[in-house]
């Protein structure tokens, strides 16, 4: 039978696809897959049980976090509300005093009225986390380095710690302040790793993602069935995106941490800035820690002013520095959590935990370090006196980081 126009254009040949091995991951753009049998089905079926774009994405996430069981999300917060659901009616989940506001956010606001018991617990304090066990916990929740004051959760001494005390409770690590570029928490112990695959994984601030990753095969299995079940999993056109940024995740990485690490050591001796909150610094409590369990200290670095005026000022007047939530992109981005990231936490608890107003956290790009530090140096100035910048100033600040440049450069060669 030879069809009608109407019905050739509407079936295309796809026999016609040659069977070739492309060097980029094809988009496999389509909700469902043509079955051989009306009684049994293929190896996929409809995308959101199985897609095969997002199969490569999630079989390479496993293998960055050196894990067997990968799973995609269409968002960071989709893949931590998954986590969330191994958690039942009356069963407590132990939580860091200083996470992301969104996880703060749905564990108040979501966790809380459907009768689960959350508790945020300073995870650095390993006497007030042995205080907090008991046979309800179900689930720990570690953010290291923590969003955004940096401290530093030692993430195997945690696990240890937990587990002995209840040998089934699930250790998850969010993962999403260094990318398993620089950190592997299940290598240290952890049961389940969080990521917010917009970070560092993606890039490029153009994809919403989120990932679960796992070695053990009965909790990917639950993960599987919530994912297919409830529908989250991220589309094959993200999961292309995703796979493409992903390809230069170590060099962009490397870039931004030296930078971040000058600007660090900038700030630090800034008459004018009182606290740099960045674990790569020696003189940071968590210094070691890091050191031990990470390769590096990553891109984010957070500071503080006298003032919450002069914060919004300087995140104001900067200009290299987009003003955005996230962190993570190749573009330099700065903000001002308390009114930004972690809004949603009421201001009672943000003082309770020490958040500061005039916390400014940094998001340190590619771009050259010389600008970023001049721009930096420029937008103090201008906090300070609310006057224009001097050459001269913008010239000191380029000086300056030429020179941490150059020591850098010098040590990794004689390293």
């Amino acid at each position: 039978m030879t069809p009608a126009p109407a019905s050739m254009s509407n079936h295309p040949c796809s026999s016609a696809v040659p069977n070739c091995q492309p060097t980029a991951t094809p988009i496999f753009q389509t909700a469902t897959f043509v079955q051989d049998s009306a009684s049994a089905f293929g190896q996929y079926d409809y995308s959101r049980t199985a897609n095969p774009t997002r199969e490569v994405l999630e079989s390479t996430l496993a293998q960055l976090e050196n894990g067997r069981f990968g799973f995609a999300f269409a968002s960071g917060m989709a893949a931590i509300a998954t986590v969330l659901r191994f958690v039942k009616p009356g069963q407590t989940i132990i939580a860091g005093d200083d996470l992301y506001g969104g996880t703060n956010r749905i564990l108040i606001d979501i966790a809380e009225p459907m009768g689960i018991r959350v508790l945020f617990v300073d995870l650095t304090n390993t006497e007030e986390i042995r205080n907090s066990l008991d046979d309800t916990v179900q689930l720990v929740l570690i953010e290291t380095p923590t969003n955004p004051l940096q401290r530093i959760v030692d993430i195997e001494q945690v696990c240890s710690i937990v587990h002995e005390r209840i040998s089934d409770c699930i250790v998850a690590v969010d993962n999403t302040m260094l990318s398993p570029y620089l950190q592997q928490p299940l290598t240290l112990g952890a049961d389940i790793v969080i990521q917010s695959a917009t970070k560092w994984l993606c890039g490029h601030g153009d994809v919403t993602a989120g990932a679960l990753i796992t070695n053990e095969e009965l909790l990917a299995e639950r993960i599987a069935f919530i994912q297919n079940a409830e529908g989250n999993a991220l589309g094959p056109q993200d999961c292309f995106l995703l796979l493409r940024g992903m390809k230069t995740l170590g060099i962009r990485v490397d870039r931004q941490e030296a930078n971040a690490r000058a600007i660090a050591e900038f700030l630090d001796h800034h008459p004018a800035i009182r606290q740099v909150h960045y674990a790569g610094l020696p003189t940071h409590p968590g210094f070691e820690i890091q050191n031990r369990q990470a390769r590096g200290a990553g891109a984010v670095v957070s500071f503080e002013t006298h003032s919450r005026a002069v914060s919004e000022s300087i995140v104001e007047s900067l200009q290299l520095f987009s003003i955005t939530v996230s962190f993570g992109s190749v573009h330099s981005t700065a903000s001002l959590p308390c009114a930004m990231s972690h809004a949603s936490i009421p201001k009672e608890i943000r003082d309770k935990r020490a958040l500061p107003s005039d916390l400014i956290r940094l998001s340190v790009g590619i771009e050259d370090v010389n600008d970023l530090i001049a721009d930096l140096s420029q937008a103090i100035q201008r906090a300070q006196s609310d006057q224009e910048p001097t050459i001269e100033t913008s010239e000191i600040a380029q000086s300056w980081a030429s020179k941490v440049i150059e020591r850098d450069t010098l040590s990794s060669v004689v390293g």
